[in-house]
């Protein structure tokens, strides 16, 4: 089999794959609306990325935390993405869903007091990352917002 015949069934996989994942962050951005607005992540941004450099850099969290976090930086900081911003909605929306994804795998790894003891911003941002990251209410409540 040649390349010429094999090229069209790989683009067509991709093209595939590609139009699943689309689907996928539409179906996560309706159901979960609640989650951000798209202003209070705007706003969060630069804290969110002092957070990410503070914890990739601590020493007592876990290698395979900070590897995450070094991928969600590099993925934030590039100007490719898997949905191009242009597309209205969902063009940013995909990038909320990743880093609410990778937070909250990032807290079931570590914990949330690596991210409170490190975040940079105030304690309503430092809320609306919790609520960002899958961390309940309660739990948010419960522990003191000290800096």
């Amino acid at each position: 089999m040649e390349l010429w015949e094999t090229l069209p069934a790989i683009l067509t996989g991709v093209a595939t794959v590609y139009v699943v994942l689309l689907a996928g962050l539409w179906v996560y951005a309706r159901r979960n609306p609640e989650t951000v607005g798209m202003k209070d992540a705007l706003r969060l941004l630069p804290d969110l990325l002092r957070v990410i450099r503070r914890l990739t850099a601590d020493k007592t969290v876990s290698l395979g935390v900070r590897v995450k976090l070094i991928l969600l930086l590099a993925y934030l900081l590039l100007p490719l993405d898997l949905v191009p911003d242009f597309l209205p909605v969902i063009g940013c929306a995909d990038d909320v869903i990743i880093v609410a994804l990778v937070l909250r795998s990032v807290i079931r790894s570590a914990g949330p007091e690596p991210l409170r003891r490190h975040w940079p911003g105030s304690p309503v941002g430092l809320l609306i990352i919790e609520r960002l990251a899958g961390i309940s209410p309660s739990d948010a409540k419960a522990r003191p917002l000290d800096s």
